[in-house]
């Protein structure tokens, strides 16, 4: 009885993990209450450094999105409880300020945005439009980044920051990852954890 028990258990969580990659979830209804679009996006030299290791990529293709970060640094802070009875709904990937941020996959930048909580953000929509990559804290854009604009895999869109609500004394880069049903905007989708995407433990 137990051992059936678990099996229907097993392929319950097995079917909803294969919805979730499927994608097609509902998501919010509008766009974040905190936010204020950006009107000058501020733009800075990203900082050049001696030739960084290659970008660590993960058993799913994506790539850790801050140069010299490898799988092993990275944390599962997806369901750590923020201000408000927020949940974190991301992961936090520390580095120094300045650090590059780079495109964990292809896709279309698809909002500049300046929010209270996230600071400096970006959100791309990858390739196909079924994942939005979400970047935030940043200290700066990549120069001539702009909506509109499509990245590939690995290019700098950014540095490391601490905008937003983040501790001057703790920069980092807040990643999340939303899938997208079809006809979702950009602050819709449902949160993935990224932490297993990323340390390639999925």
């Amino acid at each position: 009885m137990v051992r059936k028990l678990a099996i229907v258990l097993a392929m319950l969580v097995l079917g909803y993990v294969g919805w979730v990659v499927m994608l097609n979830l509902p998501g919010r209804s509008g766009p974040p209450e905190t936010a204020r679009s950006a009107k000058q996006p501020a733009t800075v030299a990203v900082r050049q450094t001696s030739p960084s290791p290659a970008p660590q990529r993960s058993s799913t293709g994506l790539l850790i999105p801050v140069e010299g970060v490898t799988a092993a640094q990275l944390a599962d802070t997806f369901d750590d409880a923020r201000g408000e009875g927020r949940v974190h709904d991301a992961i936090d990937i520390m580095a120094p300020r300045g650090t590059p941020v780079i495109a964990a996959a292809a896709g279309t930048v698809e909002k500049l945005f300046d929010s209270k909580l996230g600071g400096r953000t970006i959100y791309v929509r990858r390739t196909g439009g079924q994942w939005i990559d979400y970047y935030a804290h940043l200290d700066s854009y990549a120069p001539g980044l702009a909506e509109g604009q499509r990245v590939e895999q690995g290019q700098r869109i950014a540095t490391v920051g601490s905008t937003g609500d983040a501790s001057a004394d703790a920069p980092h880069l807040h990643f999340a990852v939303n899938a997208m049903a079809p006809g979702e905007g950009w602050w819709q989708g449902k949160a993935i954890n990224p932490y297993p995407l990323l340390a390639g433990r999925n």
